[in-house]
Order: C-alpha cells, then sequence, then structure tokens
C-alpha cells in the first residue's frame, strides 16, 4: 500500500468517525500513516471537526403541497422578520482559512422545533437553533448568503433579505 492511499483511507475512516469518539493519528517507521479510535505507541490525538447537518423535508410533507402551504403561511406569520446581525450586506473582510461565522437573529425569537438556517450561493450550508452558523473554507470572491426559518420537517417557513460579501484570502501564488 503506497503512503497515499493509506493517507486517504485514514483520512476518510476519520471522516466516518463519530465527533464525539477519540481519532488518533500514527506514522510508522516507513512513512505510512494510519488513523485508529484506540491509542497506541507515539500516536498523537487529532481534532476532528464537528459535521454540519442540514434537515431536509420529509417526501411525504413535500407532497400535500396545498396543506403545506397553509402551514407555511400560518407558521411564517408567527415571525416579523429574520436577518443577518453578522456580516453586513456588502462587507468585504480577510479571512484566511476561509472561516465564516454568521450570526442571526429573528423577531420575535425562535419557535420550539425551528431553526435557523444559512444558505451560501444558494446551497444550505448550516442550521442552528442559538443564532451562530459556521461555515468553512469559503473561497475567496463575492458571496450571497440568506437566512431562512425552518420547521421541524425542514420546511422553510420564513425567509430573510439576502446579503451579499466578499472574503479575501491569500492565494497559493503569493
Amino acid at each position: 500500500m503506497n503512503p497515499k492511499s493509506g493517507l486517504v483511507a485514514g483520512l476518510l475512516f476519520a471522516l466516518a468517525v463519530p465527533t464525539a469518539a477519540e481519532v488518533y493519528r500514527n506514522v510508522d517507521a516507513y512513512g505510512n500513516v494510519t488513523f485508529s479510535d484506540e491509542p497506541s505507541e507515539g500516536a498523537e490525538a487529532v481534532e476532528v471537526k464537528p459535521v454540519t447537518t442540514i434537515t431536509l423535508p420529509k417526501p411525504e410533507v413535500v407532497q400535500e403541497t396545498k396543506k403545506l402551504r397553509e402551514e407555511v403561511q400560518r407558521e411564517g406569520a408567527a415571525y416579523e422578520s429574520v436577518s443577518f446581525v453578522y456580516p453586513d450586506n456588502d462587507q468585504a473582510f480577510y479571512s484566511g482559512s476561509g472561516d465564516i461565522q454568521f450570526e442571526v437573529r429573528s423577531t420575535p425569537g425562535l419557535r420550539p422545533g425551528h431553526k435557523y438556517e444559512v444558505t451560501l450561493d444558494g446551497q444550505p450550508v448550516g442550521q442552528s437553533t442559538s443564532g451562530s452558523v459556521t461555515v468553512s473554507n469559503v473561497y475567496r470572491g463575492t458571496h450571497q448568503a440568506r437566512v431562512h426559518i425552518v420547521d421541524e420537517n425542514g420546511v422553510q417557513v420564513k425567509t430573510g433579505t439576502s446579503i451579499s460579501f466578499t472574503v479575501h484570502r491569500p492565494s497559493v501564488a503569493n
């Protein structure tokens, strides 16, 4: 087994391990890297970042469109607004790692079973009940973000205004 295959296999294994479990990295005398959930001599603990999860609507919920539209209107009417606190619209900032922490709020606060969902360039990137969603490795350039409130079925009940922001990151050439 060549070292690159071992590294790829190890990374895939590390990603499949639950975030609560410890992951250990070991390099043998030949330079082969292995990952394990059990510590061994010379192994170092590896920090595994939490995995972002998104709740998608259940197919049976999506099929009942008239009933769903009425429920969305009723639930969405409970909120006056939902918006970003950070970043501001048209803001530009530096982020070497590309990590962005979105801060959102609604008036009134979230109802039980509801979550904030952030979309970046039209794709869902994270959900939270706390109002804080961190997205890793956002490419440099200008992006569009939007915040939604989703119910326990993953259905968007309220949508905020879209914002635009620009990320400056160092390039490999610099």
